[in-house]
């Protein structure tokens, strides 16, 4: 496949599109002069950003665990837009706290978003992407190498999204399809101020050496991840210093070790500690949503 290709006239879809990366990732594809699909949990918000963006797109209401809904939503943008030839798997939520005491339902729900989720969106979408010789960004993380304590569903699920990409990668490579994984350090998103609102969180990630606590505008890491996904770019690092982090993995665990078990105790002295739940606007919006879903089949996917 060529290194670049042009973007404009092209289709691409955004998972958790309402607020935050996604919907900056979908402003900048839009400039790009691409058709935006938008995907996220929120039709207003959705729906209203699409008014913004001076391209021809378009809002679908759905949860991304839902390999049905998700179904009918790749066929509605299909419809409506064309075959995708971008699909950012960008839909993410995250909670904070000890596992031993985490919700069951909370922490499952993190793996689900950021890993099933994931995996279903890249199933509803392939073979549009087989049809236009697409791109599929997975968005990850540094969680992926560096897992933290106190985040055990959000490290878990980010990994196991770097290792389906990858999976997924070398599988359908001759197909014409590419994949890529988008690295993400702290970005200024509302996950992030809302871990900065917890002292043992905010606590340890002072702990970090200074560039790594730097926390980047959100525009700056759509701005990368575009640039990536022009590229067709395996790998897209977000900050692009991020690429000599990589080298440094086998030694992360021990670093973190050595930090926990410094610095933990310390802290799970001096502050009382509870947990987090879903992090973020984004995220209590989801919480209300699944408290709202009542038993039987799910709801349907299109938008409204």
């Amino acid at each position: 496949m060529p290194r670049t290709w042009e973007p404009e006239g092209r289709t691409a879809v955004v998972t958790g599109a309402a607020r935050g990366l996604g919907a900056a990732l979908a402003r900048r594809l839009a400039g790009r002069g691409m058709r935006v699909a938008l995907l996220g949990r929120e039709h207003a918000t959705l729906a209203a950003l699409a008014e913004t963006l001076g391209t021809e797109s378009h809002a679908v209401e759905v949860d991304v665990t839902d390999d049905a809904a998700m179904e009918r939503a790749a066929g509605e943008v299909t419809r409506v837009l064309g075959a995708p030839s971008v699909v950012v798997a960008n839909a993410g939520v995250a909670e904070g706290g000890p596992f031993e005491t985490s919700a069951p339902e909370t922490w499952r729900r993190v793996v689900e978003v950021n890993l099933v989720g994931s995996a279903i969106t890249a199933r509803a979408y392939l073979p549009g992407l087989r049809a236009s010789g697409g791109y599929f960004l997975q968005v990850a993380s540094t969680a992926a190498f560096g897992a933290a304590p106190m985040m055990s569903a959000y490290c878990a699920s980010k990994a196991g999204a770097e290792a389906f990409a990858r999976s997924l990668r070398a599988e359908v490579a001759h197909q014409g399809v590419g994949v890529g994984v988008a690295y993400l350090h702290w970005t200024d998103t509302d996950m992030v101020r809302d871990v900065d609102r917890h002292p043992v969180l905010r606590e340890l990630r002072g702990h970090m050496p200074g560039p790594a606590r730097r926390v980047y505008p959100v525009d700056r890491v759509a701005s990368w991840l575009v640039r990536g996904v022009e590229r067709r770019s395996a790998s897209v690092y977000a900050p692009p210093w991020l690429r000599l982090a990589q080298a440094g993995r086998p030694f992360f665990p021990l670093a973190v070790d050595l930090l926990s078990r410094r610095e933990l105790p310390r802290l799970m002295r001096a502050h009382s500690f509870e947990q987090t739940g879903l992090l973020g606007a984004g995220g209590r919006i989801e919480e209300r949503l699944i408290d709202r879903t009542p038993a039987g089949p799910p709801a349907d996917g299109h938008g409204r």
